[in-house]
């Protein structure tokens, strides 16, 4: 939702692009941060409970975004949204994991990044409606939508007690750390560029908030599209190879987003590069959630904690170019995505 509500926020604000994009950061530094050790604490405290006082957390950080009109309060919102938002996305794919037959893991978990990824569609058309009436229902909506989470049924993988409370040391794992750099890669380079592309659809064409929210849907709409059969082909093929291969159209996709010259050239380049992105993470879910079979919700957080670690660094790296010379970032966002064809065999 920031993203495509950059131009509006920043006359909201009266506030400068780059102090705009910083609420990207703001919340995810936090959201990154905390994953270090949320699935860990989260395990500890139990998995519902945790789950349900942080949708509750994150409901309140939204309505203090919303009832805020300074930068500075902003940015602190946001940052509480983030912290709160840490205790739910890492811990709910470890109880998906823990239900899920190990022949079925790869489509469980490609199901699991289409319905996740309708979220990247739904922000980005929410925010430009929002944009249109008012931008302060961009962070209304989500809350009341979390207070509803905090009361639906969670996954029968979830549990509220252990045994044996699981340590942080049994999720740092070889694979575990190869994995997390290839995480930190693909947020960086891929999704990391939503904004970037919201900012080229505005500046070298002129759309509005609405239109922008529709091309940048584009890229979730190609994740929930391909979702559950690249994870079909995880477990065929393996999940190296379909993460490989993600990263090839990822790779090939992302420079020619600095070069077209037409808007719906650029919403169909979007439009590839979130097929590209569906089988990256179709792939990445899977050796994730396999990486520490002895603290898994420790391994899927620590994972978690470099992917929007990447995603938060993005508009830091990626803006500068961009300001400089447009094109020279999306070609680093390319470059970026052939390591991952590296990364993800050690990984394995």
């Amino acid at each position: 939702m920031i993203a495509v509500l950059i131009p509006e926020l920043r006359d909201a604000f009266d506030a400068t692009t780059a102090q705009i994009s910083a609420g990207i950061t703001a919340y995810l530094v936090p959201f990154a941060a905390l994953q270090v050790v949320s699935g860990t604490l989260g395990e500890r405290f139990g998995v519902v409970r945790t789950i349900r006082v942080a949708y509750v957390g994150y409901a309140i950080a939204s309505i203090a975004v919303a009832a805020t009109s300074a930068v500075g309060t902003f940015l602190v919102a946001r940052g509480l949204q983030g912290a709160a938002n840490a205790f739910t996305t890492p811990l709910l794919l470890s109880a998906v994991a823990e239900a899920t037959p190990e022949a079925e893991l790869g489509r469980a978990m490609g199901t699991f990044a289409a319905v996740q990824t309708a979220g990247i569609v739904s922000a980005p058309l929410v925010g430009g409606l929002a944009g249109e009436i008012d931008y302060r229902l961009a962070f209304v909506a989500p809350a009341l939508v979390a207070l509803l989470l905090a009361t639906a049924p969670l996954p029968a993988g979830a549990r509220d007690e252990h045994a044996e409370p699981p340590r942080l040391r049994a999720a740092l794992t070889r694979r575990t750390k190869w994995t997390a750099v290839a995480a930190f890669t693909a947020f960086l380079a891929i999704t990391g560029l939503g904004f970037l592309v919201a900012l080229r659809a505005a500046d070298a064409f002129g759309l509005g908030p609405t239109t922008r929210g529709l091309l940048l849907a584009g890229f979730g709409a190609a994740g929930v599209l391909a979702g559950r059969p690249a994870g079909g082909l995880v477990d065929r093929f393996g999940a190296v190879r379909v993460s490989s291969a993600g990263a090839i159209v990822a790779a090939c996709a992302l420079p020619l987003l600095g070069v077209v010259g037409d808007a719906a050239l650029l919403a169909l380049v979007w439009f590839v590069a979130g097929l590209g992105s569906a089988l990256v993470w179709a792939g990445l879910n899977t050796l994730t959630v396999r990486a520490a079979p002895a603290n898994r919700a420790g391994a899927v957080s620590l994972v978690g904690a470099f992917k929007f670690a990447g995603n938060a660094l993005a508009p830091l790296t990626l803006l500068p170019l961009y300001t400089a010379y447009s094109r020279s970032a999306f070609v680093l966002a390319g470059l970026l995505s052939v390591t991952l064809l590296f990364t993800v065999r050690r990984a394995a």
